[in-house]
């Protein structure tokens, strides 16, 4: 790899039991129970990496996780937790019965997610907010570890919102990529390029165990 070539790792966190309810920066636990997804993951990621993950505790125990299967220390003692890296704040919706939710306001319409991506949650964020927050922490980490691979065990929506900063997607576009528990997406930034720092995407929710993985039932909505 070389020196203008910056690797980020992005991985979802592992299911979350949330009962049937919003939690987009509610803190709730995961389930890494799967040894066989993370043996996956830790034979796929780079062992000289650089680890982030968001503040919340389901990316943590994730990350913790991947790195006891690779049997390995990042540098440093542990992953950085960086709050900019955190899930959507979806405010008044975190806690409400997700299926209520859709079918009392009208939500069916909005296949991706809770409503459109400029729409802000009430005491909360919008996805557009979510794209500026992750975007700002993205070239400030690039800049930090430029070169290096950096493994990012974060959520849903950030990496979404990462792929929307890498393809200079509109923000309702980028609510469409699918992005599994434990996935594995890969976006390289490349300096020195036409546009300043540019961006290839090498995979999107790339599922190394080869089999389906905590796939929700159909009619439930999305998952923060």
């Amino acid at each position: 790899m070389s020196g203008s070539e910056t690797r980020w790792w992005w991985v979802r966190h592992a299911p979350v039991p949330d009962g049937g309810r919003i939690y987009g920066q509610r803190d709730l636990d995961c389930d890494c129970s799967d040894a066989a997804v993370f043996e996956a993951l830790a034979r796929e990621l780079p062992r000289d990496a650089v680890w982030v993950t968001s503040n919340l505790v389901r990316t943590h125990q994730t990350a913790a996780a991947i790195l006891e299967a690779m049997r390995h220390a990042p540098e440093g003692g542990g992953p950085r937790a960086v709050v900019e890296l955190a899930e959507q704040h979806l405010g008044d919706w975190q806690g409400l019965d997700r299926k209520e939710f859709f079918a009392s306001q009208d939500r069916a319409r909005y296949p991706f997610w809770y409503g459109p991506a400029g729409e802000r949650a009430p005491n909360g964020e919008s996805f557009h907010d979510l794209i500026a927050r992750v975007a700002t922490a993205i070239e400030t980490l690039s800049e930090e570890f430029a070169g290096r691979d950096i493994v990012a065990v974060t959520h849903g929506g950030t990496i979404r919102a990462a792929l929307a900063q890498a393809l200079r997607l509109d923000p309702e576009a980028a609510l469409a990529f699918t992005i599994g528990n434990c996935s594995l997406t890969r976006i390289d930034r490349l300096a020195g390029s036409v546009a300043a720092h540019g961006w290839r995407v090498g995979t999107v929710n790339h599922a190394p165990w080869g089999r389906p993985y905590a796939q929700r039932p159909a009619g439930h909505g999305p998952v923060s």
